[in-house]
């Protein structure tokens, strides 16, 4: 836990919806992916990283992990997918992804942010979350694990009718932080490798161990992709031994 880092930009642009590699090496093939915006900007700096140096090219589309999970449920095709570890097992249930192969990534713990200038409440234990909670005028959660553990919290408060009228849920794949830095709300919750790039906002930290939360990220290939060995391979570099730096300086630790 602890008090991360607090910018003063409060308009924030929208994350953009794709982060790719270099050209495209027309002698390797390429990967085809999609996954949640909590694993983007990581994905992007680890795929980017791959190409350089094993010639592997990955393009993996970003969006909210409600709506990716849709489109592979509705049939749309991808070399690989990043999602939610029990997303990705739904999908490989339903016969979207390949039976027993899922690769778990990352682990991601939840975060709580302020507008950057706004004051800062303490956080450090289950109380004093829940003050924090109490005293927002306004809140906002996502639409991925993150906000529905965050809402069984406070079913578990019992304050789930109290807060309703103030609680507003971002959109699938608009970050909670763009809404707190552009203070639309006063306090957000989100996966920590979402807020931490965004400007306009003061990091609170992590969730207190009372009420922690650790969400898996976990990987699986397409079940008619053609590139099973190309997958493969990216999957490894994923989790190679010089990932794990990328992945911590992200807000995730190695699964």
């Amino acid at each position: 836990m602890g008090i991360a880092m607090s910018t003063s930009t409060s308009d924030v642009p929208s994350a953009p919806a794709t982060h790719a590699d270099g050209p495209a090496n027309p002698a390797r093939p390429v990967v085809r992916g999609i996954s949640s915006m909590a694993t983007r900007a990581l994905l992007a700096e680890l795929c980017a990283a791959c190409a350089r140096e094993t010639g592997l090219q990955a393009h993996i589309e970003a969006v909210g992990g409600v709506d990716a999970a849709k489109r592979v449920a509705a049939g749309e095709s991808f070399d690989v997918v990043v999602l939610a570890s029990d997303a990705i097992d739904k999908l490989i249930a339903a016969g979207h992804l390949r039976a027993g192969s899922r690769v778990d990534l990352v682990r991601s713990p939840v975060a709580v942010a302020v507008r950057a200038g706004a004051p800062v409440p303490r956080i450090d234990s289950e109380a004093a979350l829940r003050e924090a909670v109490l005293a927002a005028p306004s809140l906002s959660v996502s639409t991925g694990p993150s906000g529905t553990f965050v809402l069984q919290l406070f079913e578990r408060w019992g304050l789930a009718d109290t807060l309703k009228p103030r609680l507003v849920q971002a959109p699938p794949g608009v970050p909670v932080g763009t809404l707190v830095a552009r203070g639309e709300v006063a306090l957000g919750f989100q996966q920590l490798s979402e807020l931490l790039p965004l400007p306009g906002i003061t990091l609170l930290g992590t969730l207190p161990p009372a009420c922690e939360t650790i969400t898996t990220f976990s990987a699986a290939p397409g079940l008619h992709t053609a590139q099973g060995a190309a997958v493969q391979a990216l999957l490894a570099y994923l989790n190679s031994p010089a990932a794990a730096d990328v992945k911590r300086r992200h807000g995730m630790t190695p699964a």
